[in-house]
């Protein structure tokens, strides 16, 4: 999605800017690269700076209620320091590295319902504009692609992703806020747990798996929330049975009592081992999520199957069109 901006700040007559990112997604911790396309207007700018803004539509939950907005997770400059003649039309070409804990945003060509943006901003003569606004498309890294596929192989479905503004307590999370993707439980688990929560904080030495639990209650007893954290390596992906791994995992979050220490730490390159920490409660911050209508589409966790739900589709256009908009205005 590309959009071609007027510097409102510079009104009528003043340079466009068009941001072209390369075809294809991306993944966390890789290469975002493309190019910024200036042209000159009515008369010569100095480009103090380019610079590449990050950022997420994200729900926050609090006192009064529900709030939605758009939260930036990462800045670089990409060019700058040179006059822009008038009329003159300028390339400047551009590669970044993404955060390891950029969410996910599709999954095999469908998307989550996860909205990410690169949004362009351009110094000119002292002033500042937001210019360009284009989406963002990230796909899984292979260790997380190997998880969602073993998920699906065990039974469990799609039912949400979100992003939640907060942090998970004992974990190593970066970024302001964390996504889930909630599924729904395969058959062996589905007497025992209405809904299992997933959520990855990738680093470049391994990842962080975070599995939460909202366990059924008993004739005597109340339903509860469970946590349980593991860890991995990035390396070796195809020699590991993620099959019957995933589903230890699963069966310890299952059957876990309340136990307090401290969190593994990451395996071994090159080697699967994994750590775990798992207690009862709910993971930090203010309790928010966005709960986007992903559900609907009838995907799978980890296999192809269905059309994306149309809610889906219009939540990501409504998202850039608006921020159109409010630019514009």
């Amino acid at each position: 999605m590309v959009f071609k901006r007027l510097l409102g700040s510079l009104g009528l007559g003043g340079p466009t800017v068009d941001t072209v990112l390369d075809p294809g997604p991306a993944r966390p911790g890789g290469s975002l690269s493309g190019q910024v396309r200036l042209k000159g207007g009515d008369a010569d700018f100095e480009i103090e700076h380019i610079t590449l803004e990050l950022v997420a539509r994200v729900e926050a939950e609090h006192e009064g209620g529900e709030s939605e907005g758009t939260v930036p997770f990462d800045r670089f400059v990409v060019g700058g320091g040179f006059r822009l003649a008038a009329g003159e039309e300028r390339t400047v070409p551009f590669s970044a590295t993404l955060p390891w804990e950029t969410p996910i945003s599709e999954l095999y060509g469908q998307p989550l319902g996860i909205v990410l943006g690169v949004r362009t901003e351009l110094g000119v003569a002292g002033a500042r504009d937001k210019g360009d606004l284009d989406q963002l498309t990230v796909t899984p890294l292979p260790v997380q692609e190997a998880i969602l596929e073993a998920l699906g192989q065990l039974g469990f479905g799609f039912r949400s992703a979100d992003l939640e503004y907060g942090r998970i307590s004992g974990t190593g999370q970066q970024l302001p806020f964390y996504q889930e993707i909630e599924i729904t439980p395969a058959p062996a688990y589905a007497s025992r747990v209405n809904e299992i929560e997933l959520t990855f904080l990738a680093t470049p030495g391994g990842m962080e798996v975070v599995l939460e639990a909202d366990k059924r209650g008993g004739f005597l007893s109340e339903g509860r929330d469970a946590v349980t954290r593991f860890t991995v390596a990035h390396d070796g992906v195809e020699h590991q049975d993620w099959t019957a791994l995933v589903d230890g995992w699963i069966h310890r979050l299952v059957e876990s009592r309340p136990a307090y220490g401290s969190p593994a730490g990451y395996a071994a390159e090159g080697h699967y081992g994994h750590g775990e920490h798992h207690e009862e409660g709910r993971r930090s911050g203010p309790g928010m999520g966005t709960a986007v209508a992903a559900g609907a589409a009838g995907l799978a966790v980890g296999v192809v199957g269905g059309m994306v739900a149309a809610e889906v589709v219009d939540e990501v256009g409504d998202f850039f069109e608006g921020d159109e908009e409010e630019d514009e205005g």
